[in-house]
């Protein structure tokens, strides 16, 4: 947004090609994401989304190209290796578990941050039952965060589809992540619920956290992100702020259609 410093690089890809068997899936992508940045990432489905996603997590190694978050080299290393360094996503479905409380929700997005040992939770050591309180009282703050306040003892399964979302998202920032990747958190939502999801991510932003998201909802993408990325058949054609991308003619005719006013 005009008037914004620079955010400082938090992680760089370069040269990201990927295929299977024949098919090439990524050609040469490169881009760079900066500390608390807002990123959209868009393109017709196909168009290898999801894949670089996949690339960023570790699900999937690239052919060619690297990514580095900050000084460390993320190809080739395990996923959880990847998440404790800090990279976390969400995925299209949703992945809560319905029969638990929400604090315990988020409380199961911990694991990587737990520092005790497993005589400490057999015999119920100091040490544990100070994680365990600390646990409790980061969730709350995590809920409190997503608009979620009061609602710690609630089963899962009773929330609205669009507060569902909100919490699987609070599970992925229980590893305290310094990039977050959303796959298609508004898919499903009716207007509030986009809304009031639109209000939770800007305060992660405000949290210290970066967002990048791949989203089919335009509207939602161009009023919340500062950077858009836009991917057609592998291919990187487009970035930059959402005016840049709205009205480049190579985006316009490859993904929102001719005729769309810039």
């Amino acid at each position: 947004m005009a008037g914004r410093p620079p955010l400082a690089p938090l992680l760089r890809a370069e040269g990201l090609s990927l295929a299977f068997g024949g098919i090439e899936v990524l050609r040469d992508v490169g881009f760079v994401l900066g500390h608390g940045s807002l990123t959209g990432l868009i393109g017709p489905n196909g168009a290898g989304k999801t894949s670089l996603f996949n690339l960023m997590t570790g699900l999937l190694r690239p052919r060619t190209g690297s990514i580095h978050l900050l000084d460390h080299d993320l190809v080739g290393l395990a996923p959880h290796r990847i998440a404790e360094l800090g990279v976390a996503r969400t995925f299209q479905n949703l992945r809560v578990f319905p029969e638990m409380s929400l604090v315990d929700n988020i409380i199961a997005g911990m694991h990587l941050r737990f520092r005790y040992s497993a005589v400490d939770a057999l015999l119920r050591s100091a040490r544990m039952r100070a994680a365990e309180a600390g646990a409790q009282a980061e969730a709350r703050r995590l809920l409190d965060l997503l608009g979620l306040r009061g609602q710690a003892a609630t089963a899962a399964g009773g929330l609205s589809y669009g507060a569902q979302r909100r919490l699987e998202i609070g599970r992925a920032l229980a590893s305290d992540p310094a990039l977050l990747l959303l796959d298609e958190p508004v898919a499903g939502m009716n207007p509030r619920e986009s809304a009031d999801l639109l209000a939770c991510i800007r305060s992660l932003r405000s949290a210290g956290h970066a967002v990048m998201l791949i989203e089919h909802d335009m509207g939602f993408v161009m009023e919340l992100c500062e950077q858009v990325l836009v991917l057609n058949f592998g291919s990187l054609i487009a970035q930059g702020d959402p005016e840049e991308v709205r009205a480049n003619p190579a985006v316009i005719e490859a993904y929102l259609g001719r005729g769309v006013p810039a």
